[in-house]
């Protein structure tokens, strides 16, 4: 099932088996962003944080990734949620 975005927010976006790899889990990413359930989902092999509305704190959640080896756009990338609210974007991880 597609997830849905934020329009007016950021939304990181992990590959399922990046994220696991890094050995990260839903706590280490609450540790930086303090989420509610609804902003920590997984469906099939994607893992959708957000929305984010702490620019700083994701600025440096997306160093710390870094630090554990985790390469931007590779195993994760960030959605701006910089669209117009008109607009509906949906989130799933591509078929392989």
């Amino acid at each position: 099932m597609p997830i849905p975005l934020s329009a007016n927010a950021s939304t990181l976006l992990f590959q399922k088996a990046a994220f696991e790899r890094a050995g990260l889990t839903r706590a280490t990413i609450d540790a930086w962003l303090t989420l509610t359930p609804e902003e920590f989902r997984v469906e099939g092999e994607l893992i959708a944080v957000g929305p984010v509305f702490d620019a700083e704190a994701l600025q440096a959640l997306v160093s710390a990734l870094e630090d554990k080896g985790l390469v931007y756009y590779d195993d994760f990338f960030e959605m701006s949620g910089s669209w117009p609210d008109w607009v509906s974007l949906h989130a799933m991880a591509a078929r392989r």
